[in-house]
């Protein structure tokens, strides 16, 4: 068939034995009903939840051949990932009406129902809200303003990006629809919006599925037209940054048309799943299973790629497995690797049985997180696939400022313009082949400073082996069309700016307060007020009034709330991946916003409950917010203690930040009194903060390096807290102050210009470190780099820098890295903004306002990046250093 070695065929399903404790738990023989993946809680692990569907079925008449769904329910079933147990739930308040080919989505711990069919006729377009963050299980109905998609059934809905609810195709009892409607759940008072999309439209269908890929992307695939026939294609639509939405048409060929089938992303693939063909003849043999591989813009099924429709006569395979999944109308859902289908119908006979299948762990490890973690199958944290990856010498060679361009009938540009490539499991797969296949030398060629070792297994010492991924995600510098500021992939080849790091300055001592505080015991609440009032990626603005929103006695209570975790973790904290690890911010509150709208922020309506954060430190000075940076991490410490991580760099101590503007900015936006007060107690604060992070035993993060006199991560872990700067030993000082020297070539020890006292380390010093302690990859900030991310070392040291253009001169792009469940590392980046030019701090009536920080940066400004004429400054000033 010629299919590549890495396409990974379609998985098998098999029957799932499953319990329940009463008969009226178990969900029995449906069909027309849907099955959602709930994310997990603190009291239960992910779910499955089923609702409505016909239980019975009649015969038809003359008219109208074929069958006619009864016994239509609105019941509410919950399948437990982890126990394999059914209940049915009871929740309070009104439900909806019972209905059947109805839509669903998960948003968060909740599920939204729309539309459908039901005893009485179509049933309204009104949004029902099945809640389930807590215990207490409640029906809410949501009021929606204005035109919405009307009453409709056979149609297909998801939430998109994390956000935006999109519906669309299905039937209003008088044809079929091809419209598109989209509610954006994190705007109030709710409204629909009528979507009129570019590129090539789907024609009108109903009974089509539709999927959200993780990194914003929706697929509708198949259904019926308006004159019956089954379809075959499959259409993306995806919405671009400046808030136009776009159809794709996808690549491929599919192994047969089919309609009433379902379809669900495990990373890029989609799985899709039974179906019938025109007059409801089943579809059998090979096409009733299949995947399309959005990496890669192929079908595969149980043999690999699909070259050509394959029908469903001739030849019929007596594969059981082919038998098992011949249904329609039945309901599926993933939850990490594996994709759960129930019930639904063949010929005449409503299924009851519950099918899984695993999609290869090769291909999905990088984005689902084991069952037993507790978490939910996607994340908004789109990673790469190698399939997307040209052939060599196809890519063209893309600076960071060039443009890109959509070739609409193409999914794989589609995949290159949206936010990348979705959780992709399949890079996981081929990062594991680099060992064992001739992709080895091909991918090494390309990366060849990521180390490679063994590939995965479940024991506790042989886990996935750590690997940078040859390609970066990165934002689009200009705006070029109608997709300026887009997300796309680049080689890491194409970096070329790695070891041209800028030194950032250091300090001379200055005496620490001696203030001391009362403990306090935190309000309920003020941490949810800072998380409503700052963690807004897409609409945040710097605030007109420079007057801090927190008086000095919040600041203390949410300092002490914080204060109180801190001291019971480690100081060196024990993490697993998923992670996002974020490098120096700097007081750049806006790039930190960008980021999180760029790539998942961490709240329940992002991301937060199926990927971990980790900051390096350096929350504070140089910005202009370092007030909102800090109180927001902290906030965000606080309502996710488990999944946000906080580790202290060399400017979270008060002899730092005194000089180099957070204790300005205090002043200046709280008045001297109130700012000293505060800016005492963060400091106070940071004496508490764990010192490094060690992410499934393999990668160490820190804030500056190993300097000379770190040998060993037991050292680290003897450090006492809480400890100041001057209270420190050489472990501590080299921790947070020393750096890689200026490239591989330069080994050993070397002063480092940062000050008297201080080093810089070689790769020889990383290499034996990371030997040691059985580690296979150092992350670390501390230096600002042009592309926000360098590898030193052969790939076994990478330096991580988040805030773009540091202190207004650098123009350095600003990087996060996101360590997947198979420690494959994506880079992903964002470029420096130009400032509006009506922005709050930069209109006529604010222009005085960051006087005081333009002064500091004036005064101690970077020293440029590395290839560049350094200033002639007296070596002992601080401008210097």
């Amino acid at each position: 068939m010629g299919t590549k070695p890495w396409l990974h065929p379609a998985p098998q399903y098999k029957t799932l034995e499953t319990f329940w404790d009463d008969e009226e738990d178990a969900p029995g023989p449906r069909c027309a009903h849907t099955l959602t993946a709930v994310a997990a809680t603190k009291t239960h692990g992910p779910r499955l939840i089923l609702f409505g569907g016909a239980t019975a079925i009649e015969g038809g008449n003359s008219s109208v051949p074929g069958i006619r769904l009864a016994g239509v329910t609105n019941t509410v079933h919950s399948y437990d990932v982890l126990t394999r147990k059914w209940t049915r739930l009871k929740p309070a308040g009104e439900p909806p009406s019972p209905r059947a080919a109805h839509a669903a989505a998960a948003v968060g711990t909740m599920v939204v129902f729309q539309g459908g069919i039901g005893p009485a006729g179509h049933s309204t377009d009104d949004l029902y809200v099945l809640d389930m963050t807590n215990d207490k299980y409640k029906w809410h109905r949501v009021v929606v303003q204005g035109e919405g998609p009307g009453p409709r059934y056979g149609h297909a809905m998801d939430l998109v990006s994390q956000r935006y609810l999109v519906t669309v195709t299905g039937n209003d009892g008088k044809r079929a629809l091809s419209d598109a409607w989209a509610l954006d759940t994190a705007q109030k008072p709710y409204v629909w919006q009528r979507l009129n999309p570019d590129g090539d439209r789907p024609s009108a269908r109903m009974y089509a599925s539709g999927s959200a890929r993780s990194d914003g992307m929706f697929l509708l695939c198949g259904g019926r037209d308006t004159l019956g026939a089954p379809l075959g294609d499959a259409y993306g639509l995806l919405m671009h940054r400046n808030g136009q939405w776009e159809w794709t048409l996808a690549p491929g060929v599919a192994p047969s048309p089919r309609y009433q089938h379902a379809a669900v992303f495990v990373g890029a693939r989609l799985h899709v799943s039974g179906g019938v063909l025109r007059g409801g003849r089943m579809i059998d043999a090979e096409a009733t299973f299949a995947v399309l591989d959005t990496a890669a813009g192929v079908w595969l099924d149980r043999n690999g790629q699909v070259t050509s429709a394959r029908g469903s006569k001739g030849q019929i395979d007596q594969d059981p497995s082919f038998e098992l999944m011949r249904r329609c109308r039945h309901g599926a859902a993933s939850v990490g690797i594996r994709i759960y289908v129930h019930g639904g119908l063949r010929g005449d006979v409503l299924l009851d049985d519950f099918l899984v299948a695993e999609n290869s762990t090769f291909q999905s490890d990088i984005s689902s997180p084991l069952l037993a973690s507790d978490r939910t199958q996607q994340s908004s944290t789109p990673r790469f696939s190698y399939a997307a990856r040209p052939p060599s010498g196809s890519e063209p060679a893309l600076s960071l400022s060039e443009g890109l361009r959509l070739d609409e009938n193409s999914l794989e540009k589609l995949t290159e313009a949206s936010a990348a490539e979705a959780d992709v499991a399949s890079s996981v797969w081929r990062a594991a082949q680099l060992d064992s296949s001739s992709l080895n030398e091909e991918h090494s060629a390309s990366d060849g400073s990521s180390p490679t070792v063994e590939t995965t297994s479940d024991g506790p010492e042989t886990e996935g082996d750590v690997r940078l991924h040859p390609r970066a995600v990165v934002v689009a510098k200009e705006t070029v069309g109608s997709l300026g500021g887009m997300v796309r992939q680049l080689s890491l080849d194409q970096f070329q700016n790695e070891s041209r790091r800028m030194v950032p300055m250091n300090n001379s001592d200055v005496p620490q307060p001696t203030k001391k505080f009362t403990r306090q015991k935190s309000p309920q609440g003020l941490h949810k007020k800072v998380i409503s009032a700052l963690l807004r990626p897409r609409n945040w603005k710097p605030p007109g009034n420079r007057k801090f929103f927190l008086d000095s006695y919040e600041v203390g209570e949410l300092c002490y709330a914080a204060e109180q975790i801190f001291m019971h973790e480690q100081t060196v904290l024990q993490l697993k991946a998923p992670i996002k690890v974020f490098g120096d911010l700097h007081g750049q509150f806006g790039d930190l916003m960008r980021l999180f709208d760029e790539y998942g922020f961490p709240s329940t309506a992002g991301d937060i409950t199926y990927i971990d954060y980790l900051f390096l430190g350096d929350y504070v000075d140089r910005g202009q917010h370092s007030l909102e940076t800090i109180t927001l991490l902290l906030a965000l410490k606080i309502e996710y203690p488990e999944n946000v991580h906080l580790i202290r760099g060399n400017h979270e101590a008060a002899d730092i930040n005194a000089l180099f503007g957070f204790r300005l900015e205090c002043i200046e936006r709280m008045g001297e009194s109130d700012g000293i007060w505060a800016w005492t107690r963060f400091n106070q604060l940071f004496n508490h903060l764990p010192l490094a992070a060690l992410i499934e035993n393999k990668i160490i993060c820190m804030h500056g390096g190993i300097g000379r006199s770190i040998s060993t991560v037991e050292q680290i872990e003897k450090i006492e807290r809480p400890i100041t700067m001057d209270a420190g030993s050489l472990v501590l000082m080299d921790l947070l102050w020393s750096d890689p020297t200026e490239n591989d070539s330069i080994e050993g020890l070397r002063p480092n210009a940062r000050g008297p006292g201080l080093v810089t380390f070689g790769p020889d010093r990383v290499t034996e470190f990371c030997k040691k302690n059985k580690l296979q990859l150092i992350i670390r900030a501390h230096e600002c780099v042009m592309d926000g991310f360098e590898r030193f070392a052969q790939g076994q040291l990478i330096t991580l820098f988040s805030a773009t253009n540091y202190c207004g001169t650098a123009n350095n792009a600003g990087a996060i890295l996101v360590v997947g469940r198979g420690l494959v590392i994506v880079p992903k980046l964002i470029h420096p903004l130009p400032p509006p030019i009506l922005s709050p701090e930069n209109s006529p009536e604010h222009s005085g306002d960051d006087a005081w920080m333009q002064e500091l940066n004036i005064q101690r400004p970077p020293t440029p990046t590395r290839g560049r004429p350094q200033p002639d400054f007296d070596r002992s000033s601080l401008a210097y250093i």
